[in-house]
């Protein structure tokens, strides 16, 4: 098939207010999602605290292909592909750790690299004289990913050279990582607590749909609801409440409330919801935190980053921000019907110790494949993705308050419960399938 045929019929799996199910369901549609949609976009790698010395790496996959992302000698993140240029192995197996040399030696024929990944020696040289190896890729040195941007402390990556720049791509979402980074009153953000990673078989859409989907609580978390209240009202829980519950009853409120909540949606997928407010904004106030982010950042900026919780914030297509507390979700597609969700807690250095307290409190209590909440999600999302197999309807429905102005305005406001929010990722995913993002 031609590739102008390919990006009609990919068209044609996006309507204006539901979409069909082969994007859930489809390999082929899976497998060029990553060279499409993965490969061109702006993903989430990593924080800077994971790599805070020179020699420390982390590894993963985006769009399908194996990376690293170190720290080198000069203290510059760096990210390559994570293959050696020789013959094809893998030049980092662990899932972290740090070198104990200055340099990255394979573990086949011991070629060995700068950690600014340039080729400084490899056995039997002389064998190589008079061959084309120095003028190959061969020869290069370890290749670097294609684009990388360190943004506060949040490392990005591009799989491609060419695309859209950084602050294009993202916009005014990137004032969410701002009202992160500046709950710190010296401006940094710490990972603490290790990572959470829930294996979940369902394609990774659905749980990106969920996170801006502030219908489901009410019916979905029900229960868990119920038994929290039993359990406050057992133990006469009154005034102040335990952390956990302090996190947990508030997903018990009404349709109401998360359509007040509001939302907001931007170009190219990203999206806000709890812009008004949300289930974190009744955490308590401490005295002594507010003089110090006063201090550090003014009343004005202070009072902002206090009053703003949203429920989540989406960078497309791979990132979840909760700025209170201080959470991200990472979404890494391992398959069609497969998917990879990690949960990163960070420490708000200068702030109090509650702080990250809350933030792995709410991860053990929301995030965990343990958990009374994440029990109820992944048990639906598998449920939908088995569901979608049913030949009664092949497309899915997203037409809560749609309305046709919506795709003149790119940028634009809605309730907390509107499917703007979900429509507004598969339009984006239209246009990266399409390659009209190329033309942004």
């Amino acid at each position: 098939m031609k590739i102008s045929e390919d990006h009609e019929n990919m068209r044609r799996l996006v309507r204006e207010d539901c979409v069909h199910r082969d994007l859930y369901l489809d390999q082929a549609v899976f497998a060029q999602e990553q060279q499409e949609l993965f490969a061109n976009a702006w993903t989430y790698l990593g924080h800077d605290s994971q790599i805070s010395t020179p020699g420390e790496f982390f590894t993963l996959d985006v769009a399908g292909q194996p990376f690293v992302v170190l720290r080198d000698q000069e203290g510059q993140v760096r990210a390559f592909h994570n293959r050696c240029p020789h013959r094809g192995a893998k030049l980092f197996a662990a899932e972290s750790g740090r070198l104990e040399g200055r340099f990255i030696r394979c573990p086949y024929h011991s070629w060995s690299f700068r950690l600014n990944g340039a080729h400084i020696a490899m056995p039997l040289k002389e064998g190589y004289e008079g061959t084309n190896m120095a003028c190959s890729s061969a020869g290069e040195g370890m290749k670097p990913m294609g684009a990388l941007q360190v943004y506060r402390g949040f490392i990005f990556g591009r799989v491609n050279p060419q695309g859209m720049d950084f602050q294009d791509y993202f916009g005014e979402v990137l004032s969410s990582i701002d009202l992160m980074v500046d709950r710190s009153p010296t401006g940094e953000l710490r990972i603490e607590g290790g990572v959470l990673r829930n294996t979940i078989e369902c394609n990774w859409k659905l749980y990106l749909e969920n996170i801006n989907d502030s219908v489901h609580p009410v019916s979905t978390h029900e229960s868990a609801v119920q038994a929290a209240q039993t359990v406050a009202q057992e133990w006469n829980l009154g005034g102040t409440l335990p952390m956990a519950f302090e996190q947990i009853l508030p997903f018990g409120q009404r349709y109401d409330f998360f359509k007040e909540m509001g939302g907001h949606v931007f170009p190219n997928g990203h999206s806000i919801s709890g812009t008004r407010f949300s289930i974190h904004s009744g955490y308590g106030v401490m005295p002594e935190y507010v003089s110090a982010l006063q201090a550090a950042h003014g009343e004005a900026r202070a009072k902002e980053i206090l009053e703003r919780s949203p429920q989540n914030t989406v960078l497309y297509p791979s990132l979840a921000l909760k700025g209170s507390p201080q959470t991200i979700r990472v979404i890494r597609p391992i398959a069609v019907n497969r998917t990879v969700i990690e949960s990163w807690n960070f420490r708000t250095v200068g702030g109090p110790d509650l702080l990250l307290d809350r933030a792995l409190t709410y991860s053990r209590l929301v995030y965990s494949p343990m958990s009374v909440v994440a029990h109820d999600d992944v048990h639906l999302f598998e449920m939908q993705q088995e569901g979608m197999r049913s030949n009664a309807n092949e497309w899915i429905s997203l037409h809560r308050e749609y309305a046709a102005s919506e795709l003149a305005e790119p940028n634009r406001d809605c309730s907390g419960t509107s499917e703007l929010l979900l429509r507004n990722f598969h339009r984006a995913w239209t246009r990266f399938m399409t390659s009209d993002h190329k033309e942004a």
